[in-house]
């Protein structure tokens, strides 16, 4: 903002809770467009007031990013993948928290998933033995916060209370941290199979390093759990036959799906949004970035998923 404000730009930084802001932001006549990243019950109330107030808006919202693996068999390209997904701690809109795996696959997967999340290291990056060691190489650090991690270690533990399965369960002892350092906001990689539909972990975004494993026999089942949070940013399919992962591809409720590999935001100038309740307005990236924020000619209909209409990018 000091920056913005050295070259002569009106911006102004506004500090506090988003329950006591997001109201009084949304509806202020000074604000000409509503961007916003969280979760999809404040983000339905802030797309109630922006469609009321017809204010240009870009609404990113949680969804349950999901890999599916169908007639699959190149394990170990699998298996470099999965230790990529923990990049961050699963702390972006394009993690990937959700398997959703063939059952007669489920053997060859495990042995595949189980090595790759066990390598997943943490802690904190200048945790060393010595001052000349080498710095570690870890795939993420904390949570936003120590309540997250607490609130996220209560979902696991209720997940497998009530019936879910914990194929792996990490520990803080595994971390790499400093003498006397506070690690109350550090959560070890969890995975738990079969998540009960009553559990947050079954339906919804976990932000953090948790995995949740469903197995499914037909490609209906696939495309249901696929599918089961009503919309998301990113997914992605491993199957040998292209054709058949692009078919499936085009039933899977995502804005971008990569067929054996992960999507992500892309670049700068690749488009960027959601379907369903993962995203509600303008969708971004390039041109349309511009488009999102700025006024055009008039009945203009930006490309976005709207409350009126959901319009692609041509």
């Amino acid at each position: 903002c000091a920056l913005a404000a050295g070259e002569g730009r009106p911006v102004t930084l506004v500090s506090g809770a988003g329950r006591e802001l997001s109201a009084a932001l949304v509806r202020a006549p000074e604000i000409g467009c509503v961007s916003f990243v969280g979760g999809r019950d404040t983000g339905a109330h802030v797309a109630a007031a922006v469609a009321d107030l017809g204010k240009r808006h870009v609404l990113e919202q949680e969804g349950l990013n999901c890999w599916g693996v169908w007639e699959y068999s190149d394990w170990p390209r699998l298996a470099g993948q999965i230790r990529r997904t923990f990049d961050y701690a699963k702390q972006r809109c394009t993690a990937y928290p959700r398997f959703v795996v063939q059952r007669s696959l489920f053997d060859r997967f495990l042995a595949a998933y189980l090595p790759a999340v066990g390598q997943v290291r943490f802690g904190h990056p200048l945790a060393v033995e010595e001052p000349g060691d080498p710095l570690p190489e870890l795939d993420f650090g904390p949570l936003i916060n120590d309540a997250k991690a607490k609130d996220l270690a209560g979902q696991v533990d209720e997940a497998v209370s009530r019936g879910g399965v914990p194929l792996y369960r990490g520990s803080a002892a595994d971390g790499r941290f400093l003498p006397g350092q506070d690690t109350s906001a550090y959560l070890a990689p969890v995975t738990i199979l079969g998540p009960p539909p009553s559990s947050p972990l079954h339906h919804a975004e976990p932000f953090g390093p948790v995995d949740t494993i469903v197995l499914v026999d037909t490609e209906a089942e696939l495309l249901a759990a696929m599918n089961a949070s009503n919309g998301a940013l990113v997914a992605s399919l491993s199957c040998d036959d292209e054709a058949t992962a692009r078919r499936l591809a085009a039933e899977v409720r995502a804005f971008k799906v990569g067929i054996g590999e992960p999507r992500s935001r892309g670049d700068r100038d690749e488009l960027f949004g959601g379907l369903g309740a993962s995203w509600h307005g303008a969708f971004v990236g390039g041109e349309l970035l511009v488009r999102a924020v700025t006024e055009g000619a008039a009945g203009e209909r930006l490309p976005g998923n709207f409350l009126t209409y959901t319009l692609q990018p041509g």
